[in-house]
């Protein structure tokens, strides 16, 4: 006989180990059709470690532990060994004052703003191609003025700020500006400041998107764990990052609240089924045009590739208005992405 729709909801797959109840009642928050191959993974891992009894913390730690595996992959490396690496696998970890702040940041959190937001802002420069007619000698003086500028506000408690080149890859823009703090007024004074230097008289701001960090309106139940209030991102540990302006249509906010979590069921799933691409999710609302925009993070093009195809056979993809432009950025430290425009 048929099992009904709330039957297949509550049935827990059998178990080789012991489940207390609590570990089975986080498994009654993963979708039934995947229910099974988490469950067998989590008693993978428990196996692994030599356990008989599977708890909410062993539950939680089977995914920090597949999350971790799959980022512990190598980075790419440029010809010519890492040496020789001035892309993505050069640059993955920030360094110099930009680590400082994003270690600093964490503290603060730790210290007590964990409930704080964040303002978030993506800011993409065009060189003008006159500029790379100067002397090498005064490119080089503009490139060091504008770097130090730029670290006036790369600081622990100011700005975090992570830097990127696009040339070769977009022609629309040559360097990308992440720029993470919880002070809006800092934006502008930044910018103020890069713009009276002498290479900020030759770049154009073509692209600039303001957003800011929320806790997410839909609850992940294949990852439980994953509840935190998102108020705080900690970019800049991967060597790639895939940046987009996010829209949906008015339809979609017609819809129930329950139908748009169900579709997000689907959409949390796929995107769990590549651990090794990280997405930081903040909103526009109000304050850009855009509602949203995304900057998935990753070591891994191929795997960001293969996510976005699968993203695209979702029924919530029927609902996107708008995911482009889209912007492929390798991370690099800044006087290196300066260095990339002439």
């Amino acid at each position: 006989m048929a099992r009904r729709d709330d039957e297949l909801e509550n049935l827990m797959p059998p178990t080789l180990l012991e489940w207390t109840e609590e570990a089975q009642a986080a498994m009654g928050r993963v979708p039934f059709f995947v229910r099974k191959a988490v469950v067998r993974s989590i008693e993978e891992y428990a196996r692994e470690q030599g356990l008989t009894t599977v708890d909410v913390g062993v539950v939680a730690r089977a995914r920090q532990e597949k999350e971790a595996r799959a980022m512990d992959g190598a980075r790419p490396v440029a010809p010519g060994g890492p040496e020789a690496a001035t892309g993505a696998g050069a640059a993955a970890e920030p360094e110099g004052a930009a680590a400082e702040a994003e270690g600093a940041a964490a503290e603060a959190e730790g210290a007590g703003e964990h409930s704080k937001r964040q303002f978030v802002n993506f800011a993409f420069y065009k060189v003008d191609p006159a500029w790379r007619r100067l002397p090498e000698a005064q490119r080089r003086r503009h490139k060091e003025e504008f770097a130090a500028a730029v670290e006036e506000f790369d600081r622990p408690g100011r700005l975090l700020v992570l830097s990127y080149s696009t040339v070769g890859i977009r022609a629309d823009a040559d360097l990308l500006l992440w720029r993470v703090g919880h002070d809006l007024e800092l934006f502008n004074s930044m910018t103020a400041r890069l713009n009276r230097t002498a290479l900020g008289a030759h770049l154009h701001l073509t692209r600039s998107y303001l957003s800011m960090t929320r806790k997410s309106l839909y609850e992940d139940r294949i990852s439980p764990e994953h509840a935190e209030e998102r108020v705080r991102i900690a970019p800049g540990k991967a060597g790639y990052v895939f940046v987009y302006p996010f829209e949906k249509k008015r339809e979609w906010y017609m819809l129930t609240r329950f139908t748009r979590q169900g579709m997000m069921d689907e959409h949390i799933y796929v995107g769990n089924k590549y651990p090794s691409v990280k997405l930081n999710t903040t909103y526009s609302f109000g304050l850009d045009d855009q509602e949203f925009v995304v900057a998935f993070e990753t070591d891994n093009p191929e795997d960001f590739l293969d996510l976005v195809m699968e993203l695209r056979e979702t029924q919530a993809s029927l609902y996107t208005l708008r995911d482009t432009p889209i912007f492929t950025c390798l991370a690099m430290p800044l006087k290196q992405a300066l260095d990339c425009l002439g």
